[in-house]
């Protein structure tokens, strides 16, 4: 145990110098995430929610305990071997490091450092522990029999009676075992976890004082006035309904699905982003300023992640500021494909090694995609991808909402295929109509009379016309609806209830602003969104 809290320790000061996201466990987690199936990837964010990563990060510290159990036994009795398997450990984490989609040569140090000093620190330490006794103690020697001297031996040719001479003793059976140096040992194993200690300290300080960088950088920030606001919220959109999500989502509730282990910090000043590739006749490396010293426009979207099951939490609703995406896109050269342009996908590129595929059409067509810079009057919080964000309206936050955003390639889609749809996700994915019960809640037990059903209901890009629920199968009643912001926002909804006593089931159901109306038809998230109608069951007293 003592040599893996050296292998961390080592590991992350040595990560520090490197990058953060080089150190073995966020490299090992990272390296699940890759190959997590699907299904499991919806069985963890369902079940575990934006604790997910902490879960994970938990469970590969306990397989590296039981791991240093394990070897710290066999060293006990073969060192060499015990101090192998460390290195072999290393070489595991070095591997995952390297392999990562954003993953450099230098990345696998750290895991090869920690290993290194660890299988060195593990090889002393069973050094200085008594050896193993590998079979029962040896019988002592009995005294000799009489003390009667014996007779001298015969002479060449003649033939002796008397007794033989008794053996020797041999060294092996007298000589004791060595002493057990316990102060030795605990002075060495003190000195190594200290050592490590300050090790892992430095490494900290390191990181932190990056971080800060980062920090100061977000905190030196002034969001410009946009030169395309956002109209005011009209009266009635917030229904004031006790329990129904609130319009505008605050950014500490704003729910968070991503792959990234540990949160980038990037220093707004140091970023930069880059626009190349298929159809670029002006390659553009922009800054942060560039981007501040443009036309930006203020808006209100709904993002919407696709791993949200039919009434599920990720989903919110939030006041943009960014620079328009088809308008830096012109600015290189870029035509759409209806036009003629050869690139039908866009590939963004997070500094995470996150890669994102859009249609350049949907891009392109005038709905208010953007390089996001500022969430409800703030700039973007690093969770949710500080310095710069893409967004798209109308499509889920898989093919379209890159955070930490660092580059963007104009390719096909038969050229390449981006992070999840290597993962069996769908290439395109336009939000689905939806429609969520957030009032009563599940199995609430509500008293008989007027209650309350409300919730909010979504179709980016397309709009909410019509909102309908119903009690045990029966008829539809049509909901009122909070006013409309925009047909790129939720809206809130609600129906009074009268409420009969006994065990009911509620259901509702959407039409967006073209007319259609969402499917009963129950489907999970994979490879496209969920689909069907949100219910729940109340007991009603």
């Amino acid at each position: 145990m003592i040599a893996a809290f050296c292998a961390l320790c080592v590991a992350e000061l040595t990560a520090a110098l490197v990058r953060p996201e080089a150190g073995p466990v966020t490299a090992v987690g990272g390296a699940v995430v890759d190959r997590t199936p699907p299904a499991v990837k919806d069985f963890a964010v369902r079940n575990f929610g934006t604790d997910d990563k902490l879960v994970l990060r938990l469970g590969i510290l306990v397989l590296l305990a039981l791991f240093a159990l394990a070897v710290g036994v066999l060293a006990a009795r073969h060192r060499r071997l015990g101090a192998s398997a460390v290195l072999v450990f290393g070489l595991v984490g070095a591997v995952a490091a390297v392999g990562r989609p954003e993953g450099a040569p230098s990345d696998a140090l750290p895991s090869v450092v920690g290993a290194v000093i660890a299988a060195g620190v593990l090889y002393l330490l069973a050094g200085r522990l008594p050896p193993p006794r590998l079979g029962p103690p040896s019988p002592a020697v009995p005294p000799p029999a009489s003390a009667t001297p014996a007779s001298p031996s015969p002479a060449a040719g003649e033939t002796g009676t008397g007794p033989a001479p008794a053996p020797e003793p041999r060294a092996a059976e007298s000589a004791p075992p060595p002493a057990f140096d316990r102060r030795g040992f605990v002075i060495a194993a003190t000195a190594a976890a200290a050592a490590s200690a300050g090790a892992g300290y430095v490494g900290r300080r390191l990181t932190a004082s990056v971080q800060a960088g980062a920090s100061a950088s977000r905190a030196d920030i002034r969001l410009p006035v946009p030169d395309s606001s956002a109209p005011a919220v009209p009266p009635g959109t917030d229904l004031g309904v006790r329990g129904i999500s609130s319009f505008v989502t605050p950014n500490k509730s704003f729910y968070r699905v991503d792959t990234a282990l540990v949160v980038p910090r990037v220093d707004a000043g140091r970023w930069r982003l880059r626009v190349h590739g298929k159809g670029v006749t002006r390659p553009l490396t922009l800054g942060y300023q560039d981007l501040l010293r443009r036309t930006t426009v203020e808006r209100d979207i709904t993002l919407a992640c696709v791993s949200n099951e039919v009434g599920g939490p990720y989903i919110g609703n939030a006041r943009w500021i960014g620079v328009r995406l088809a308008d830096v896109l012109r600015e290189a050269g870029v035509e759409a494909p209806s036009k003629g342009g050869p690139a039908d996908q866009l590939v963004s590129r997070s500094v995470d090694g996150m890669t994102i595929g859009t249609p350049v059409e949907t891009v392109m067509d005038g709905r208010d995609a953007m390089l996001a810079l500022g969430m409800n009057g703030e700039p973007l919080p690093f969770e949710h991808g500080f310095p710069v964000r893409m967004l798209v309206p109308g499509l889920y936050g898989y093919v379209s909402a890159c955070k930490w955003i660092e580059d963007i390639e104009l390719t096909t889609f038969d050229a390449y295929d981006a992070y999840w749809v290597e993962r069996d996700w769908a290439r395109q994915a336009p939000v689905k109509t939806e429609s969520r019960i957030d009032t009563p809640r599940p199995f609430a037990s509500p008293k008989a009379g007027t209650v309350p059903v409300g919730g909010v209901a979504w179709a980016q890009h397309r709009g909410i016309s019509r909102v309908e629920v119903r009690v045990d199968g029966g008829e539809w009643h049509t909901a009122r609806l909070g006013a409309a912001d925009g047909r790129d926002t939720w809206r809130q909804w609600v129906w009074e209830w009268p409420a009969t006593s006994g065990h009911h089931t509620l259901e509702v159901r959407a039409t967006d602003g073209t007319g259609a109306t969402q499917t009963s038809r129950r489907v999970g998230t994979v490879p496209d969104g969920a689909t069907g109608w949100h219910s729940v069951v109340v007991d009603v007293s």
